[in-house]
């Protein structure tokens, strides 16, 4: 809309200009000679002299010079670049008369140069030259006459783009970025206290001063100017920031849009206007995570399925939510359903969408051979942490959907049921979410009420909210003896664990080092841990080789000293020593038992051999 009236705006001012054309070029044409040429351009006609015309402009020479018989006088110059207004100052270039070229007109006087073909080969230093030089080495050295140059060239297309203008002027700020940003990055490199040389933190980087400045430009020119920066090595944090920059000023320009009531009133140009900046932004997003704000993705979807933008755009934004969706809030997820179907208020299936996105980092890995992937620290897949944080968020967002009466079961349970089993250590956000969902859908079957019942694992309810169960009537019978049996053996467990406190840490201990899962470990967690198991066990039988060398060499020095006292003394000694020495270092316990019968014939054994060796 605000494009539209800037058009109805231009259109006025060359409406004005045509009117008062003729007082205009009065001021400086030739008065004491007559004209012989009127040249009509976009309604405008200016009376002129064949002379000056055609020994600059190559085009009006060989119109003169056709028509030469006929001595034509009245020339209509059709769908030149900028107007009466840019031919005024062709116009003035052919007589001679000074005017200044700035970045607000050089990109007409390159395309109406063009046009008219005044160029060197007609007159030296013509008007094209002269417009090219300050283009080249004037406007290209500035990143904000370039901005100014390409807001020109938008009513300038194709034109400009055959004569490469627009194509300069990105290069040139993308060049400039760039440069600037090397710069700055140097500027913010300092020692830290260890003596190591870093990068200071800046909450912005001082080199993106340009994101203000090309948000000016029109969605394709903008489109042009960040694919050119990430070509240049942009860093992406900044392209992030322009994008989100530019995105605030172009989809809240219109606050009607984002009102359901008011949107069947919008206007239909605003709204394509709105549609192409949401794709538009979305494909120019950086592939790296975490360099815009997760608030900003879901505002992005949000625009796209309410102005219906492209599937593809769709799925790009609910994939990128997806692999961070743990940074999210309940707030970023309740999107509306702005259907108007009579369905839900919210748009569950995007946010089942977005669930299966983030799960299947966890399940694609599943498959592959290398165990090193199954690491809890591993960057293709959810660790622990983060499913139980979407595990909470999931639990409140159906708590908050579950009061739509027309919420249907069957979306309701494929919300729940998306997340793996361990992802919830407790249930009782998952107890709170059925138990208002029952309450606001009263005429479930009992069927049903089992269903939404077996989502639950009463063993992890705390409490509280096991009491709060084993009260609730809007359960079935079944799930209620349930929680009443499980209280029950929580209840002997406690009891229990109250006498033998020596035994229970033991036995818990061992439960973890022998692999069992827990209730609040995943697959990938318990297969690290037994990892690490693998490894301490490597480490310890590393050591015991060390042990067993040492007690060799020993028995060598040993030997040694025997050959040369030939001692019987020291013989009974050495015998002594071998026997108390254990491989596994638990000795000390079997000293106070006496030997068995075993034992004592293998240490005689052991002394047989030693003097046989001696000997």
């Amino acid at each position: 809309m605000d494009r539209a009236s800037d058009k109805q705006h231009q259109q006025q001012q060359q409406l004005s200009l045509a009117k008062n054309g003729r007082q205009r070029y009065n001021e400086w044409i030739f008065r004491d000679v007559p004209s012989d040429i009127t040249i009509e351009v976009c309604g405008v006609t200016f009376s002129l002299h064949k002379f000056p015309l055609v020994s600059r402009s190559g085009r009006i020479r060989r119109l003169v010079a056709e028509h030469r018989d006929s001595d034509i006088s009245r020339v209509e110059l059709l769908n030149l670049p900028g107007g009466a207004e840019c031919f005024e100052l062709a116009a003035k270039f052919c007589y001679g008369i000074n005017f200044e070229i700035t970045s607000t007109n050089v990109a007409q006087l390159c395309c109406v140069s063009d046009y008219l073909e005044m160029t060197d080969d007609f007159s030296k230093d013509n008007l094209g030259s002269r417009a090219e030089e300050y283009l080249d080495c004037i406007v290209c050295k500035n990143l904000e006459m370039c901005v100014e140059v390409l807001q020109q060239c938008e009513s300038l297309i194709p034109l400009a783009d055959e004569l490469k203008i627009v194509t300069r002027c990105i290069d040139a700020i993308a060049s400039k970025t760039c440069a600037e940003q090397i710069a700055s990055s140097f500027s913010r490199l300092e020692y830290s206290s260890s003596g190591r040389l870093h990068m200071s933190r800046q909450a912005k980087c001082d080199g993106d001063w340009w994101i203000e400045d090309i948000s000016v430009l029109r969605i394709d020119m903008y489109q042009r100017v960040i694919t050119a920066m990430k070509c240049r090595g942009v860093r992406p944090e900044s392209i992030g920031a322009s994008l989100v920059n530019y995105a605030e000023k172009e989809l809240t320009k219109k606050p009607a849009l984002w009102n359901q009531s008011s949107q069947n009133k919008t206007d239909s140009n605003s709204t394509l206007h709105e549609k192409l900046v949401v794709e538009t932004i979305v494909s120019l997003l950086p592939v790296e995570k975490l360099v815009v704000p997760i608030h900003f993705l879901f505002g992005l979807l949000r625009s796209a399925v309410m102005l219906d933008c492209a599937i593809s755009s769709r799925l790009d934004l609910e994939r990128r939510i997806g692999s961070q969706l743990d940074l999210s809030t309940l707030d970023d997820i309740l999107i509306p359903s702005f259907k108007h179907s009579g369905d839900t208020l919210f748009d569950v299936d995007t946010v089942h969408r977005l669930l299966v996105n983030f799960s299947q980092q966890d399940d694609s890995d599943d498959d592959l051979e290398d165990g090193s992937l199954f690491e809890s620290d591993s960057p293709h897949s959810p660790s622990q942490t983060s499913l139980v944080k979407v595990s909470k968020l999931v639990d409140n967002y159906l708590a908050e959907i579950a009061p739509d009466a027309n919420l249907k079961l069957s979306k309701f349970l494929v919300i729940a049921e998306t997340l793996p089993a361990h992802a919830r250590t407790v249930h009782d956000g998952l107890y709170r979410a059925i138990d208002i969902y029952l309450k606001a859908h009263q005429g479930l079957s009992d069927l049903d009420k089992k269903k939404l019942c077996k989502l639950i694992d009463f063993q992890k309810l705390t409490q509280e909210a096991g009491a709060h169960a084993a009260q609730n009537e809007r359960l079935p019978l079944q799930s209620i003896v349930q929680v009443l049996y499980f209280e029950q053996l929580k209840l002997r467990n406690s009891l229990s664990t109250t006498g033998d406190d020596d035994i229970k840490p033991m036995h818990a201990s061992w439960r973890i080092s022998s692999g069992a899962l827990s209730a609040a470990m995943s697959p990938r967690d318990n297969y690290a841990s037994l990892r690490r198991e693998n490894r301490e066990l490597k480490l310890e039988l590393a050591r015991l080789r060390m042990r067993l060398n040492d007690l060799e060499r020993e028995h060598v020095c040993m030997k040694r000293d025997m050959a040369k006292s030939g001692s019987r003394k020291f013989m009974s000694s050495f015998s002594k020593k071998i026997s108390r020495l254990s491989l596994f270092g638990h000795s000390s316990s079997r000293e106070t038992s006496s030997p068995s019968r075993n034992s004592h014939r293998t240490d005689s054994k052991v002394i047989e051999r030693t003097c046989a060796s001696t000997e």
